[in-house]
């Protein structure tokens, strides 16, 4: 695919923050906006994106298209370290807050999480522990309209020569979507672990998939 003139791909800055969240809403449910399941857009947008905005900003990278943030891709060079800092640091605010605003009492929120709830109790959750051969992580999202042209793979580009730069080993991601499975598997991602998850039954009413794939770099 030819080279987007109009694409610029480059490190995360601290005034992309509102565009970053905005764009995690809106593409939270495979490309879709999380408000079809979720009440509470700002309580789910910081849950997903405080750490790597306000914790490891030098790990994120984002696309702009005619001075407009339109894609972006969050990650972590060490996924344990991230969760320790967000379940001390950030869980408890957003825990807070999510209180203060009523996100525990919408009826659609309590579907979503007893849906979560029965999907942990039978185990679904479960997956092998990858950190140690692939200790960072990636998320990507891209906003609808700016999809298929390039901004993905390029993107990824500029993260794994990151990485490797930093001397990270490896890297993983999580993705539901089979089309986005391909996408991962032609950029030489491999398939580490399949299962599969319901909690979002009530609103695509099928199951769907469950992939963690992995890409070793040094």
């Amino acid at each position: 695919m030819p080279e987007d003139p109009d694409l610029k791909i480059r490190k995360f800055e601290s005034r992309d923050a509102p565009s970053v969240k905005s764009i995690f809403h809106d593409t939270a449910l495979l490309g879709e906006p999380a408000s079809l399941f979720f009440e509470g857009r700002g309580v789910f947008s910081d849950a997903l994106t405080l750490y790597f905005t306000d914790y490891e900003p030098q790990s994120c990278f984002v696309a702009e298209v005619d001075s407009k943030v339109v894609g972006c891709l969050t990650g972590t060079k060490d996924k344990m370290a991230m969760e320790k800092v967000f379940n001390a640091r950030i869980a408890p605010g957003l825990f807070y807050q999510a209180v203060k605003e009523g996100v525990f009492l919408k009826k659609k929120n309590l579907i979503f999480m007893l849906n979560c709830l029965k999907d942990a109790l039978r185990g679904r959750f479960a997956a092998p522990d990858f950190t140690r051969e692939y200790p960072a992580i990636l998320h990507i999202n891209i906003m609808s309209g700016f999809r298929g042209r390039n901004i993905g793979s390029r993107l990824i580009e500029s993260y794994l020569e990151y990485l490797k730069k930093e001397g990270v080993k490896g890297v993983h991601l999580a993705t539901m979507s089979d089309s986005a499975g391909k996408f991962f598997s032609g950029l030489g991602f491999k398939l580490l672990h399949t299962s599969s998850r319901s909690y979002f039954k009530p609103v695509l009413k099928k199951e769907v998939p469950f992939y963690i794939y992995g890409m070793k770099l040094l």
